[in-house]
């Protein structure tokens, strides 16, 4: 399945920085975003487009992850040729993530 199934996402950008927030629809799926959406699947999905870390923050009073992504945006969005490559573009982009469900769990 893919991310969107069971998450939707909300970003933000300030210079060469991107955040990109995960928020499972039903909070029974955040234990799924902890186990399949780490810090390291992002970077890799990402890869050419981040080229700094990529820090994942766990929310778990909301079910969200929060990934904070530096030198993502081509030096920031006003100094950037790309037509966007900030935002809602790479938070689709990560929506777009295979996630392995169990299928004994998987109800769907």
């Amino acid at each position: 399945m893919k991310l969107r199934d069971i998450a939707h996402s909300r970003t933000g950008d300030k210079g060469d920085t991107s955040n990109i927030s995960v928020i499972a629809y039903d909070p029974k799926d955040y234990p799924l975003l902890l186990t399949q959406v780490t810090a390291e699947r992002v970077k890799a999905h990402f890869a050419g487009i981040v080229h700094g870390e990529v820090v994942r923050y766990e929310l778990p009073n909301i079910a969200a992850l929060n990934f904070v992504m530096s030198r993502a945006l081509g030096g920031g969005v006003t100094r950037s040729l790309a037509l966007d490559a900030h935002g809602k573009s790479l938070s689709s982009a990560l929506l777009d993530l295979d996630i392995a469900a169990d299928a004994a769990d998987d109800t769907r």
